[in-house]
């Protein structure tokens, strides 16, 4: 059982970008010890392709001519003696997840309801912290599992099963029986 407010730092693992009907999906995984040996968590967040993109620039740093939204939304921050301090991905229902978006001005941390891929477009932007909330991550993980690298020398091979078993998800797979 999770303990309540218990955080863990995250990292996106992947990233995988649609055009198409099919959502966009931001892959997270936690930094952690292995639930069992060679098994690790991750958690898939679907997003939409504009949601998507943004953060693809943002991985990516790629530098525009002129300014995207969450670089117009960081600039006003600067100029107001403000940074992001960190995410946190406080709550998961059904399909949708929730995150807070910490800012940090001189002493003063100011709390705001964010989705999840605008905050952390900005955290990567920032290169500030991204944490999941232990609760959610036992609702909204899934195992995966790697095997040892001493033994395994396809390093693509091994992606493109991870790559699979994403692909092999869909937003139902999360529904809450509960809600």
């Amino acid at each position: 059982m999770a303990k309540e407010g218990l955080v863990v730092p995250v990292s996106i693992q992947m990233l995988i970008v649609s055009n198409g009907p099919i959502s966009s999906v931001m892959v997270l995984q936690p930094f952690e010890e292995e639930t069992q040996p060679g098994i690790f968590r991750v958690v898939p967040i679907w997003i939409g392709t504009a949601e998507a993109t943004q953060l693809s620039v943002a991985l990516d740093e790629t530098k525009l001519s002129r300014p995207m939204t969450h670089d117009l939304f960081l600039d006003a921050l600067t100029n107001l003696d403000a940074r992001i301090d960190h995410v946190v991905i406080n709550n998961v229902k059904g399909t949708t997840f929730f995150a807070r978006l910490t800012l940090q001005q001189h002493d003063r941390l100011i709390d705001l309801d964010a989705r999840p891929s605008d905050a952390i477009a900005l955290a990567v932007r920032q290169k500030a912290p991204i944490y999941i909330e232990e609760s959610v991550l036992e609702r909204a993980s899934f195992p995966y599992v790697l095997r040892n690298r001493e033994n395994d020398s396809s390093i693509e091979e091994e992606l493109d099963k991870f790559h699979e078993f994403i692909s092999t998800l869909a937003p139902q797979d999360f529904t809450d029986e509960d809600s």
